[in-house]
């Protein structure tokens, strides 16, 4: 299991505009318990961690990547094989947290957008800040009152701005993400 458990449950809770009293009411637990688990003062079960998992929309996986690795590296470096898959293929969008923890001023995501998919509307963009860089293939990013067609090796970057996406190639477009505050 993560050593960093409970930042990570705290920066999953923070980036959704939860309480405590929110997420404790939602997992049938005590605020107090909640509090301990997020100051590393307490250790949630496995049966826990599912219905966090499940409540913030994520696979219970994301709880243990890193477990087997030198505890020197825990919370520093993910390697490949551990990274946490987030999205699912039929959104259009896969996308894998590269960063090892959530606790951190900003994550870093790997974005694969499938072939001639596009977002489901605007993604609020508030209170967040959003970068990246386009590794491979086409995306059309929608900034407000923006839209440019970004290839490889094409960057942006934008703050507090809501914004769509599309990939209107017959290949997957693959982004390099990076948003401040953590938001998964």
């Amino acid at each position: 299991m993560n050593d960093r458990i409970g930042d990570d449950i705290r920066a999953l809770r923070k980036a959704r505009g939860m309480t405590l009293a929110q997420v404790a009411a939602a997992l049938g637990r005590s605020v107090g318990w909640l509090s301990q688990v997020e100051r590393g003062q307490s250790v949630p079960s496995v049966q826990d961690l599912g219905r966090i998992a499940e409540l913030f929309d994520l696979n219970i996986s994301f709880f243990f990547r890193s477990a087997a690795r030198h505890p020197q590296e825990q919370g520093r470096i993910v390697r490949a094989a551990d990274r946490s898959r987030i999205g699912s293929p039929g959104s259009g969008l896969t996308e894998d947290l590269l960063s090892p923890g959530l606790a951190g001023s900003f994550e870093m995501i790997r974005s694969v957008f499938a072939p001639r998919s596009k977002s489901r509307g605007l993604r609020s963009g508030v209170e967040k800040e959003d970068g990246g860089v386009v590794i491979a293939g086409r995306l059309i990013l929608r900034i407000g009152t923006l839209t440019a067609e970004l290839g490889p090796g094409d960057s942006f970057q934008f703050r507090g701005e809501d914004y769509a996406w599309e990939n209107p190639g017959d290949e997957p477009a693959e982004v390099l993400w990076v948003v401040s505050p953590p938001v998964y």
